[in-house]
């Protein structure tokens, strides 16, 4: 008789814990939905490639939380020239992003790159947007092959290239742009012979740093391809081999 009393005394505390352990589950707080601002950009977001002078503006967006429209704030960087405007006359990779904040205070937001380029025709000019090939120390892999894009454009008479290892680190192995190799000029006396100067030829491979050079340089304007060699001192020759296209 003492057994079952204990045993129904057991059963009664456990029964009173379990009913005040679900109490305190369900007098927890409540949950709510939040709806992310949700966007629509003109033209979509696909990347714009534009001739530099022609009339392209910045596509406008809009912005919806659970259908409610929202303002949108729109901004610009470019990875070249550092920019926070869009300039259609400036050769440059830019990203326009759009940015929007619904009722409970949660941003969102989407962008879409614009590329500026000027196509050079290999009589008069070398400008354009390039495919990028590189061989490291004689090693190539389809990782290195047909990057894109370099690009190649004007600092008043003379010419920039936006990597002078041909995007080896920047668009092969994924590091961005700070690994792009650049500060040299190139002046073209001629482009029928290939007759350049290097202006500024010792210079750091981003944020790797150390002192490269441009060994050789080789235009060949019937194939519209520019062929040349930077020589690393961290041990590294990359030939590099880029050809015009057109996007």
């Amino acid at each position: 008789m003492i057994m079952k009393k204990i045993v129904i005394s057991f059963i009664t505390l456990f029964a009173l814990f379990v009913v005040t352990s679900c109490d305190k589950d369900t007098t927890g707080g409540i949950s709510r939905i939040t709806y992310f601002p949700t966007f629509e950009v003109v033209g979509g977001t696909a990347t714009d490639y534009v001739a530099t002078g022609s009339d392209y503006t910045v596509p406008e967006a809009t912005a919806t939380e659970d259908g409610v429209e929202l303002p949108v704030t729109t901004t610009v960087s470019s990875l070249i020239q550092g920019a926070s405007s869009f300039d259609v006359n400036v050769a440059d990779f830019y990203t326009i992003t759009y940015t929007a904040t619904n009722s409970d205070g949660y941003p969102g937001s989407t962008s879409k790159d614009v590329i500026v380029y000027t196509q050079g025709d290999f009589v008069n000019s070398i400008e354009g947007l390039y495919t990028s090939t590189v061989v490291r120390n004689g090693s190539a892999s389809a990782q290195y092959t047909d990057m894109a894009y370099i690009l190649i454009y004007k600092e008043g008479s003379d010419y920039v290239i936006s990597d002078y290892i041909g995007g080896y680190y920047d668009l092969g192995r994924g590091y961005g742009y700070a690994y792009a190799a650049t500060g040299p000029t190139i002046t073209v006396n001629d482009i029928a012979t290939s007759n350049v100067v290097i202006n500024g030829n010792s210079f750091g491979v981003g944020a790797f740093g150390g002192i490269a050079s441009i060994t050789s340089f080789t235009i060949d304007a019937a194939n519209k391809t520019i062929l040349f060699t930077t020589d690393w001192d961290s041990g590294y020759v990359f030939e590099v081999t880029l050809v015009q296209v057109q996007p």
